[in-house]
Formats: C-alpha cells, sequence, structure tokens
C-alpha cells in the first residue's frame, strides 16, 4: 500500500488557505510511510521523532494505567495527524503507545524536518499553529465530555462521530476510551440497538 500525495495537498489545503503551489511544495516534504496491523508507531519511552498525517488506516494511542491495564486514549482515522503532541514538540520520552489497529499508509515528516518547513515556508507556521488548534480543541471537548456527560451520551457521540471506530477497533479498547468496563459498553450497545 503506497500513498497518494493528492490527498495530503488536499488535507493542508481544507486547513489553511493558501496557493496549491505552495501546499504541493509542503506536501513533497512528506516521505510515504506504512504500517502493518499490530506495528508499533511510537512505542512508551521512546522521544517521538515523526509527525505522520494518516491517509488510510485506522490506529490508536494508549497507556497503562498503575494496575497495567491498556487504557485507550485516543483513536486515529484517515486524514488525520498522528503524534504525541508532548514527546514530539518537548523531545521528552513518550508515557503514551501508538499503534496501528489495521494497515495504515500515510506521510511521515521527522521533528527537524518539520522544524525546517516552519523557518523556510512561513504558510506551515500557520498549517501547524492550525492543527494545533485543531487538536487542543478535540482534547478540550473530550475532556469535558468525561465529567459531563454520561456514558450512553459519550457512546452516542461517538457513534455519530466516528462510526468508522466501531468496524476498527475491539470492543475492549472503545470501552476504555469511553471509561466503562467492557460489561457496561455490552448493555450500552444492547439498549440502543433497541432504540
Amino acid at each position: 500500500m503506497s500513498g497518494n500525495p493528492d490527498l495530503l495537498v488536499h488535507y493542508i489545503l481544507q486547513t489553511i488557505s493558501i496557493d496549491e503551489e505552495i501546499a504541493r511544495t509542503i506536501a513533497s516534504k512528506f516521505s510515504s510511510r506504512t504500517l502493518s496491523k499490530g506495528e508499533v508507531f511510537l512505542k512508551e519511552g521512546a522521544v517521538n521523532d515523526q509527525y505522520f498525517f494518516l491517509e488510510k488506516g485506522f490506529l490508536r494511542s494508549y497507556l497503562l494505567d498503575i494496575d497495567g491495564n491498556e487504557i485507550t486514549l485516543n483513536f486515529f482515522s484517515q486524514n488525520t495527524p498522528v503524534f504525541e503532541v508532548g514527546s514530539f514538540f518537548q523531545r521528552i520520552p513518550s508515557q503514551e503507545n501508538i499503534e496501528a489497529l489495521t494497515e495504515s499508509t500515510g506521510w511521515v515528516l521527522t521533528y527537524s524536518e518539520l522544524n525546517e518547513l516552519f523557518h523556510t515556508i512561513p504558510e506551515f507556521r500557520e498549517f501547524g499553529r492550525a492543527v494545533l488548534v485543531k487538536g487542543f480543541v478535540a482534547f478540550k471537548n473530550r475532556t469535558l465530555s468525561m465529567i459531563n456527560k454520561t456514558a450512553e451520551q459519550r457512546y452516542e457521540a461517538l457513534l455519530k462521530s466516528s462510526p468508522e471506530i466501531f468496524q476498527n477497533a475491539p470492543l475492549k479498547y472503545i470501552a476504555s476510551y469511553l471509561g466503562v468496563t467492557d460489561t457496561s459498553l455490552s448493555r450500552i450497545r444492547k439498549e440502543f440497538s433497541k432504540k
């Protein structure tokens, strides 16, 4: 499986308003990368050195809680950036793991390549800012939903906003992402199937 650079160009153009030629110049700096199903993109303790634009496939990030249980933090589907922001920008070991749940293809930039683009193409700085703001807003909304929404409301919102998660991720990963047990998720799904 190899990537299509036009999809990366399209993503850049959707994210910020710039000339297509500049978007193509930015996209040309990325390298194609394919991950096999089950392949680890980032392992806890390693410094995240790659910014991965996911063109096709499905990944998840997770960490181990104090009891050694895997807790899913995020899912990544097509046309999204995949990286652990703290590790990537602060150059510190990651506390998270990121793994491919399906064969996945995309485009990568190393940390040094990204910095070079920041310094040589002003429009790339705006692109980077837009991506970070979008990610921060999503993180904030998810954090708030864990506090002010019921498990049923979180399930329904996930089902509406990201139905592909249910086709690509095992239920135990979805349950931990929603902050519920496998048994609770089964009950919620059963209730929703009756509606």
